[in-house]
């Protein structure tokens, strides 16, 4: 055995860590939709396809498709002329992915990273860290850390 092979997990949990991965890819997008959606909406805006772009930085198009995935799942509803919301799913999503993010920004915070640079990263880390990992960000954050 070599050193390198000491550092490689089992095979299975190896395995697993990238099935965790590629899930949390595939919902990452659907969930900073439904937030993003319920962010506006909660602010008193529309969630209107333009407005989506904008803030995610896309082309409308783009929006379009993501928008017509999130109703086939059951996530969105729209009418015509009208703005995007959400529905008892969608809020739901919206909701655990913005309790994720909080967490994550809160503990990045108590780390010392400043506030923009926690917001940004937590964009990342919050669709793919654990329930276990966001329970000791918690408990950390619970004393004092």
């Amino acid at each position: 055995m070599t050193d390198s092979d000491a550092d490689l997990p089992d095979a299975e949990l190896h395995a697993e860590g990238f099935r965790k991965t590629r899930e949390a890819q595939r919902t990452a997008l659907a969930e900073d939709y439904v937030e993003l959606i319920a962010d506006l909406i909660e602010s008193g805006q529309e969630a209107r396809q333009v407005d989506i772009a904008a803030r995610l930085g896309v082309a409308q198009p783009t929006v379009a498709r993501m928008l017509d995935r999130l109703a086939a799942d059951g996530l969105v509803y729209r009418k015509p002329y009208r703005a995007v919301f959400l529905t008892d799913a969608g809020r739901r999503i919206a909701e655990d992915s913005r309790e994720r993010h909080r967490t994550v920004v809160a503990f990045l915070r108590s780390l010392g990273v400043s506030a923009d640079t926690a917001r940004i990263d937590a964009e990342g880390i919050e669709h793919h860290v654990s329930a276990e990992t966001l329970d000791a960000f918690r408990r950390a954050l619970a004393q004092g850390g």
